[in-house]
């Protein structure tokens, strides 16, 4: 990594030690959930440089059918440039319902909420894609500085069978040892990105030269902070055109990295119900 900065080189080994405890302990049942997003990308170079130049696990792309078209794009570029392993799962059931932002709900009569598209399309496919692999654990990109109820995490969190998430119960991580007890027919997340910030990201990203896609980066003086379904992503007023730009204006902003995600922002505690029934 060519960077001085030795708090950024401490959160690279230590989430390259998390990513080889993972593998040590669930390495016949591991998966990597992959948005195409920053902290995806900066998770698959992680990934590569913690298991020398490959990554030995797949990779899972949640797909709603509503990301936006740089994205599809985004992701055949890179499986192809890293020979990935992408395995890509829908909620056909849920789609072949149309389950969908302008679609209408016969439960409600009104279009369908942003969070019940998202537990359809995205929480339940997960627990789909979850049964169908048998997988034992996963590698996510949660960090605690993007919501308060992910500050509530652990390196490794167990989750049950349904894929729920008992807050309160949450093991202790002390001098760098990691429970990997879980419930009967459980899984484990494990979430290497847990200590980095939205700044650490972004500086990792520019010491690696990281390659991310070209929608966190200004367009007629908006840019997007997150990416999600795009019907209900919104871009942020900026002018920050590349990277340093990006890092300069976090240093000095106070509007929230998803403050442009509505399903956070529909109902109160809107993220704490979704990761509590086994969102991301």
């Amino acid at each position: 990594m060519n960077t001085s900065n030795s708090s950024l080189r401490d959160l690279e080994y230590q989430s390259m030690y998390i990513m080889r405890e993972a593998w040590h302990h669930f390495h016949d049942s591991l998966v990597m959930p992959y948005s195409m997003g920053k902290d995806s990308s900066v998770l698959l170079w992680l990934a590569k440089k913690a298991f020398f130049g490959h990554v030995p696990f797949p990779l899972l792309h949640i797909d709603t059918s509503y990301e936006f078209p740089e994205m599809y794009s985004f992701r055949e570029e890179m499986a192809k440039k890293h020979n990935l392993n992408i395995i890509v799962k829908r909620n056909e059931e849920a789609l072949a319902r149309k389950v969908g932002y302008e679609h209408v709900d016969p439960e409600t009569g009104r279009t369908y909420s942003s969070v019940k598209v998202t537990e359809q399309l995205k929480t339940l496919a997960l627990k789909q894609a979850i049964a169908e692999g048998k997988w034992r654990a996963m590698i996510t990109g949660v960090r605690k500085d993007e919501d308060p109820v992910r500050a509530k995490e652990r390196f490794f969190s167990p989750r049950n069978a349904e894929s729920t998430w008992d807050v309160a119960d949450q093991p202790p991580e002390l001098w760098g040892l990691f429970s990997t007890d879980m419930p009967p027919d459980g899984h484990m997340r494990v979430q290497p990105l847990l200590d980095w910030t939205e700044t650490n990201i972004w500086e990792y990203i520019k010491a690696n030269d990281i390659p991310i896609p070209s929608l966190y980066f200004s367009r007629e003086g908006k840019r997007f902070r997150s990416l999600g379904c795009h019907p209900i992503t919104h871009p942020v007023n900026s002018p920050a055109s590349n990277i340093d730009e990006i890092i300069e204006e976090l240093r000095a902003t106070r509007v929230p990295e998803r403050a442009g995600r509505a399903q956070d922002h529909e109902k109160e505690n809107a993220m704490e119900s979704l990761r509590l029934k086994g969102f991301f």
